[in-house]
């Protein structure tokens, strides 16, 4: 019996939401590693970072003075899972004196307003 044909494949909406800084907690290294997980599977993904998780983005981050491994740049990984739905919420970036510039890969800056019509949308909501 085939495999293939007993299982019907679902496809999925996941949005992984990162509220929290990149260092000194394992959040942000956990997201990230489901989001590779989930877009390995070929699920449609969505990350979104809000409030202090938009540190997560930032360019030229120094870990090396705190101790820890740099996993920033593993971002650039997303677009090779086929991940490019990246949000960053508008006004946590302008509470922290950040733009898109200041980020280490493309993601769109949405207000509130549009970030809530995006997870409507959402079959899964993981916040980390």
């Amino acid at each position: 019996m085939n495999m293939e044909s007993t299982f019907e494949r679902t496809i999925k909406k996941f949005m992984l939401v990162n509220r929290k800084a990149p260092h000194g907690t394992i959040y942000a290294l956990e997201a990230l590693d489901v989001a590779l997980v989930v877009g390995a599977f070929e699920q449609i993904v969505s990350v979104v970072f809000a409030d202090d998780g938009v540190y997560q983005l930032v360019k030229g981050q120094d870990t090396v003075s705190v101790g820890l491994k740099d996993f920033a740049r593993a971002y650039k990984a997303l677009e090779d899972y086929d991940i490019r739905k990246l949000y960053v919420e508008q006004d946590s970036l302008r509470a922290r004196g950040l733009t898109a510039g200041d980020l280490l890969v493309q993601a769109e800056a949405v207000e509130a307003q549009r970030l809530g019509d995006l997870m409507d949308e959402q079959d899964v909501i993981l916040s980390f």
